[in-house]
């Protein structure tokens, strides 16, 4: 389970990120090429941050898609020295479907993004984790929170302990045919793997 709050700091009050939330999720997440593929957060799906339960609403996501110059980053471990890519320069894409926040990322030529790739490939990688700050949310019950709105401020590749675990990661070794690729993929989304 996640709940970080993120201070970053850069320079002399450059950039100041406080009271971002984080969540980690055991996501899908694909390898192909120097490309990672998957989803970032999912609707729907409960989990349980802390004492309360708190599930994401379809949507939540459009308000921070829809910004002109909104620069959201893909990091590792949500470390900002730790920067894989970012839709700015257009190494990440971000859209909503009916299932969650998809991403499609670039991963650079760099031991960090090489690292990432290995990692990826051999299913290491512990899922995906987000960044925001509540724009929209309600409580129906004391203990159960809907987030409706978010201001995305990164999306982050996990190494360990995802908040959201109820859904699974992928990530196909290069080497494996796309049909045995495809069927790994189907058993780790099912939990047969």
């Amino acid at each position: 389970m996640t709940d970080r709050r993120l201070d970053f700091r850069q320079g002399a009050g450059a950039v100041t990120a406080a009271n971002v939330e984080t969540r980690a999720a055991v996501t899908e997440l694909r390898a192909t090429g120097r490309r990672l593929e998957g989803y970032a957060a999912t609707f729907g799906t409960p989990a349980a941050i802390g004492a309360f339960t708190e599930t994401i609403l379809a949507g939540a996501f459009r308000a921070t898609l829809a910004r002109p110059g909104a620069d959201v980053l893909a990091l590792l471990d949500l470390n900002p020295g730790n920067l894989l890519a970012r839709t700015g320069n257009g190494s990440l894409r971000l859209s909503e479907d009916s299932r969650g926040l998809s991403f499609s990322l670039d991963l650079p030529g760099t031991t960090l993004g090489r690292d990432v790739l290995a990692m990826a490939e051999a299913r290491l990688l512990g899922g995906m984790s987000f960044g925001f700050r509540a724009t929209d949310e309600a409580w129906p019950t004391r203990d159960r929170r809907e987030l409706r709105a978010v201001d995305l401020v990164e999306i982050s590749v996990v190494q360990a302990f995802p908040a959201y675990d109820q859904t699974s990661v992928s990530a196909p070794a290069r080497a494996l045919g796309r049909a045995e690729a495809a069927g790994r993929l189907r058993a780790l989304t099912m939990g047969t793997l």
